[in-house]
């Protein structure tokens, strides 16, 4: 990206606006040492609850216990300086998207670390003419596109705009964004390996999460500054723990819950719900998702991803979560050796080769296909028509039809669209119609990517692992079964921690606004997780009474932001209406 112009531009802590009476600019405070930490006590009083779902208790689970530090130094002032910005062009195609923007802003009075608490806004240049429109869109009626760039519970960076994005190689969402009238506002967020000035681990599980959220109270608390973008049509973005991250934005709005964490960093004291969520991919559930993922590839006994890859920062990042000094440019997931190239940022690595399963995972496997229903069956979920989707002890039943009837029509329409599918032994295709599927030679086509269990793993290092751990960054689990069954110890996250971290306690829980509006993606070869899982959350949503547009797009793994102007198009018909 090249600036054409430079305004006005402070070049103190770049446009950080940070206040202290004793701490010089570019001096490290004693910032925020274990503030999430210190909150888990105090978000204990809020617990959600979900008809039909529980957190087993176990005696063996260890106590949270708060890290003694004191607050940060230094005080950041959350007033929007509309005067500072930089005048910006990039193209798409012979498109040329003007815009300005207004980079690297503080949104929390106590950030436990500036870089990864922070937020560029960008605006389409057009507004600022007299009258200015794009794409029929005003300055006070253009919606707020809010993408986080987490992936693997790693820290977020700031999704800026790129005419070349590492994915698709061709405009990235912020800029295709910009292009079609949106105001732009993305967020740094904090994640598992962030680390203090103090060497302590301040971005575990929730905070990626209370983050997000101050992000969209910082927005709402300059509504009245911001040059562009109405407070109210905010819509989250956000692929693999990015979707689930965005699908636990779009959730929990104004959950009292998260009180606790947000006062500690200094968020603004503001409403965090949002208009729509978009969610590609999202890994969530976590505390249910290991029984999912068996219940749809157990049987398959061999897996393309190395058991105890606990995923640690990418080249050209420290664990601080700012770029590294001098650092090259990260390297793609399956860059190295013997891996598969093409996977998001920070996703688990994909070998080229697989590997047999224990019998131990094999039997782990078994054990957790076999818990699935009780599960599900508790959810009390129903399809669109009203009839109850409920799973047999075997794994058959009305819900397993419906997670066929996604499939069937993801090879419709590739059916459609000239695709042939002659390769595909698990699909029955009869007169040009897919009309019927084998759920276990599925998974075989489709390949099984993690051993059991997939996520809370029994020796502690998967990501999740490092992602609900402690301050001091010792791993946890967040599951009764894998608690049980541990091989490294009787360490457990707490559960207010575990219900904080899945969107499902919280659609329509008492005193929480959760967005209307949802479009939800999980790729017909996507093995990251299972689709149970986005389907589960699409489905507690409509039962809820929320619009949501899930589907299984044909051809796609574990990847996002791969429909742009899909995506845009259904913002536009959302946003519109209202």
């Amino acid at each position: 990206m090249r600036g054409k112009r430079r305004i006005l531009r402070y070049a103190v802590l770049g446009a950080l606006t940070c206040l202290s009476g004793a701490v010089l600019p570019g001096v490290s405070a004693a910032a925020g040492t274990g503030t999430a930490a210190a909150a888990e006590t105090a978000a204990a009083a809020g617990k959600a609850a979900v008809s039909g779902m529980s957190l087993p208790a176990s005696p063996a689970v260890t106590e949270e216990k708060p890290v003694a530090a004191a607050l940060p130094a230094r005080t950041c002032d959350l007033t929007f300086h509309p005067e500072q910005y930089e005048e910006k062009s990039l193209k798409i195609g012979d498109q040329e998207v003007k815009f300005r923007a207004y980079e690297n802003i503080v949104y929390v009075r106590r950030p436990a670390l500036d870089t990864a608490e922070s937020m560029s806004i960008y605006v389409p240049e057009a507004y600022f003419e007299q009258g200015g429109t794009v794409n029929g869109y005003t300055k006070e009626t253009a919606p707020i596109f809010l993408p986080n760039g987490v992936g693997g519970y790693m820290p977020g960076s700031i999704a800026e705009p790129s005419s070349e994005d590492r994915m698709s190689g061709g405009p990235n969402a912020s800029l295709v964004a910009l292009s079609r009238g949106y105001v732009v506002a993305a967020p740094a967020v904090r994640g598992r390996t962030t680390q203090d000035g103090n060497g302590v681990y301040v971005g575990k599980a929730p905070a990626l999460i209370v983050d997000y959220k101050a992000a969209v109270r910082y927005l709402r608390c300059n509504k009245d500054r911001l040059p562009a973008g109405d407070t109210e049509k905010i819509v989250s973005d956000g692929t693999s723990a990015g979707g689930a991250l965005s699908a636990l934005l779009g959730a929990t709005g104004n959950s009292p819950d998260y009180a606790p964490y947000l006062s500690a960093i200094g968020a603004a004291d503001e409403r965090d719900d949002i208009f729509a969520s978009m969610d590609y991919c999202p890994i969530t559930n976590l505390d249910h998702a290991d029984m999912a993922y068996e219940w749809i590839f157990s049987g398959v006994n061999e897996a393309y991803q190395r058991s105890g890859q606990m995923m640690m920062p990418p080249a050209g990042k420290d664990t601080k979560g700012a770029p590294a000094a001098g650092a090259a440019k990260p390297a793609e997931s399956g860059a190295q050796a013997g891996t598969t190239a093409g996977r998001p940022l920070n996703a688990p690595t994909e070998t080229q080769t697989a590997t047999p399963m224990t019998a131990e995972e094999i039997a782990v496997s078994k054990d957790l296909k076999a818990a699935f229903p009780a599960y599900l069956n508790g959810l009390g979920l129903r399809d669109t028509a009203g009839n109850p989707l409920r799973l047999n002890a075997d794994g058959t039943g009305s819900f397993a039809d419906y997670i066929k009837s996604l499939y069937l029509a993801s090879a419709q329409t590739a059916l459609e669209n000239g695709e042939d599918l002659s390769g595909c032994s698990w699909l029955t295709v009869q007169d040009d119609r897919a009309v019927s599927m084998d759920l276990s030679k599925y998974a075989v086509w489709a390949t099984r990517l993690k051993a059991a269990p997939a996520f809370d793993k029994l020796d502690l290092s998967s990501g999740e692992n490092d992602e609900f751990g402690d301050a001091q960054n010792a791993p946890k689990h967040f599951t009764a079964y894998s608690l049980a069954h541990s091989t490294k110890g009787t360490a457990m996250a707490g559960e207010d921690v575990i219900r904080l971290m899945n969107p499902l306690y919280y659609i329509g829980k008492k005193g929480v606004t959760t967005a209307p509006y949802w479009r939800i993606r999980h790729g017909a070869k996507d093995r990251d997780t299972s689709l149970a899982v986005p389907a589960i959350l699409a489905l507690t949503l409509e039962n809820a009474g929320k619009s949501v547009d899930f589907s299984s797009p044909w051809g796609k793994g574990h990847a996002g932001d791969y429909d742009l102007d899909e995506l845009f198009d259904w913002i536009d018909s959302i946003a519109r209406e209202k």
